[in-house]
């Protein structure tokens, strides 16, 4: 039991890089369009764009769905991991 919770606390920081990453790489013209740009948006965009659509971006220019993104994602693992444990 103990190693599968360490597999899904490894996945999930993976995920959460790969979502920092893809978030920064917006801040860089053209990092988006390379091929590591297009691999992480289409690995994250599909997890990202119902908060997008459901959270509108502050100013019209901060987006911060992908804060509150992460934020469920980690909800999820604790959650995940809280039934595990119930079952162990």
């Amino acid at each position: 039991m103990e190693s599968l919770v360490n597999i899904l606390g490894f996945a999930y920081q993976i995920y959460f890089y790969m979502v920092i990453v893809y978030i920064l790489m917006s801040w860089l013209p053209n990092a988006r369009e390379s091929f590591i740009g297009e691999w992480l948006g289409k690995l994250v965009e599909p997890y990202l764009s119902p908060f997008r659509r459901f959270i509108p971006p502050l100013f019209g220019v901060l987006d911060i769905s992908p804060i509150v993104a992460l934020l469920v994602l980690r909800l999820a693992l604790v959650g995940l991991i809280s039934i595990l444990g119930y079952f162990a």
